[in-house]
């Protein structure tokens, strides 16, 4: 059997990408069409704030996507200021919260949407008087 260099590039390429190891990610469940009821998901309490996992999957190619809901007390925020190496889209339901992140601080109102960009050190406050309530997407690796 005689094989062309095309046909032995082919054939390497393909062995090399057999071999790769599977990365974290693909521990994950594939991201598949399925409702998700408000009353079924469970709450975590913190204090005043409730956090609601829906998913921590992954897309039929591969890419790591997590979805949670929070409902952040009057005064509070969800934790420390922090970056990470995944992107994050946050939209705010309901409520009012102060954002800050890259050194600015801008005030939101229900409706609101923030996408956060890889590494950039961000952090969120409810300085309303009543609950705010918002989602969080995280896309990508590292989170």
């Amino acid at each position: 059997m005689s094989l062309s260099r095309r046909d032995l590039s082919m054939l390497l390429t393909t062995l090399a990408a057999a071999s790769v190891p599977a990365e974290a990610a693909d521990d994950k469940k594939m991201l598949e069409t399925k409702t998700f009821d408000y009353p079924d998901l469970p709450v975590k309490a913190n204090g005043q704030n409730h956090s609601r996992a829906v998913f921590d999957w992954q897309t039929h190619t591969g890419y790591p996507i997590e979805l949670h809901m929070t409902e952040l007390g009057p005064g509070q925020v969800p934790h420390a200021p922090h970056h990470h190496s995944h992107e994050e889209v946050m939209m705010l339901r309901k409520g009012v919260l102060d954002a800050t992140y890259g050194g600015k601080t801008v005030h939101l109102t229900a409706g609101s949407v923030i996408y956060m960009a890889s590494n950039v050190e961000h952090q969120w406050k409810n300085t309303g008087t009543e609950p705010a309530e918002y989602f969080v997407i995280a896309l990508g690796k590292g989170l």
